[in-house]
């Protein structure tokens, strides 16, 4: 029988073990690894040696839960039957948040209370909206849709996960865009910070998403709801098809 990976959707898959994500300021829950994302369809091996046995193969965008291993070259990934598996770790792309059990859900501040949206830590209310914002990946893209459960649009999507924050946005992206502080440059996006993408078709901003963090491996991720079959997912800024249409990026 072939062994379940233990991260499937990202609500976090795990109904069973009540798993989610969270920042890695959060205290509350026991961190059970690090959310991983599989950058290739690659085997989950029941050791850490090409020559063991194939538990699964991933997809590519695959969402695991991944710890270190002694092995070079490997991570272990958590399995929903309760086993552990390995995985090259090359093949992986490590997302910057733990995976808690029994993390609860993030409480919105007051609206308008800006107080309340920074600290001394930084943005701590941002933290918790991009931890709760893994919640709804594999929600299916809808045009013009509103429901973070059963289908929703870019613009929508960072609307409503705003809101959530006491930040009340626009509800286009080329609206979007002109609210808030511009972040000039690239290198200077901080994890929270709003994505705008130029569409061609359109002759206009189209498309957003929201900035989740630089990587030590070069990559710089995002969270969007994507047209097509994707829905929300996650994606790479450092990819051409993305760095090359990013316009315009806003900070609350």
């Amino acid at each position: 029988m072939r062994a379940l990976l233990l991260v499937t959707g990202l609500a976090l898959a795990c109904a069973q073990a009540g798993a989610q994500t969270a920042t890695a300021g959060e205290a509350a829950g026991r961190v059970i690894g690090k959310l991983g994302q599989a950058v290739a369809e690659t085997p989950i091996r029941s050791a850490a040696t090409t020559r063991s046995r194939v538990f699964s193969t991933t997809r590519r965008f695959q969402y695991l839960i991944v710890n270190p291993t002694r092995h070079e070259g490997w991570l272990a990934v958590k399995l929903q039957n309760g086993r552990q598996g390995y995985i090259l770790a090359d093949k992986v792309a490590r997302l910057p948040y733990d995976v808690r059990m029994d993390a609860p859900a993030p409480t919105a501040p007051p609206r308008g209370n800006a107080a309340s949206r920074t600290g001394t830590s930084g943005r701590p209310a941002v933290d918790e909206m991009l931890q709760y914002s893994f919640r709804y990946v594999g929600t299916p893209y809808r045009w013009g849709g509103n429901s973070l459960s059963n289908g929703i649009d870019c613009s929508g999507f960072v609307q409503q996960l705003f809101g959530k924050v006491g930040v009340d946005l626009p509800r286009t992206a080329a609206q979007q865009a002109l609210v808030g502080t511009a972040v000039e440059r690239i290198e200077h996006l901080r994890p929270g910070d709003r994505l705008y993408f130029w569409e061609h078709r359109r002759n206009k901003i189209g498309h957003t998403g929201i900035f989740l963090g630089f990587q030590g491996d070069g990559r710089a991720y995002f969270i969007h709801s994507s047209s097509g079959r994707r829905g929300v997912q996650t994606d790479d800024l450092a990819n051409p098809k993305w760095r090359n249409l990013l316009v315009a990026a806003r900070r609350d």
